[in-house]
């Protein structure tokens, strides 16, 4: 598809700060989706997201928490560690 065409250019290449400055400037769709593991993340990886996040959320969806109110710093590294094995980009 000619919408992603900015995904098979760049699936090999890091997304930065410039990058995303330019896509935002070019109007380019940006695709940022969330990872909480390596297994995840390689997957995002290879379609060729532009952006993993790893947010507070993970207290709920993997912590089984009723809100992201008790997820801490240690959490957040820990889960940022474990997705960022997962990627090659």
């Amino acid at each position: 598809m000619t919408m992603y065409k900015h995904l098979q250019q760049q699936a090999l290449n890091p997304t930065t700060i410039a990058t995303l400055r330019q896509m935002k400037a070019d109007r380019q769709p940006i695709a940022c989706l969330t990872a909480y593991d390596a297994s995840f993340a390689a997957l995002l990886d290879a379609a060729g997201t532009d952006v993993v996040l790893v947010g507070d959320s993970l207290g709920m969806v993997v912590q089984g928490r009723s809100s992201t109110v008790g997820v801490d710093l240690a959490d957040i590294c820990y889960h940022a560690a474990c997705v960022e094995r997962g990627l090659e980009r």
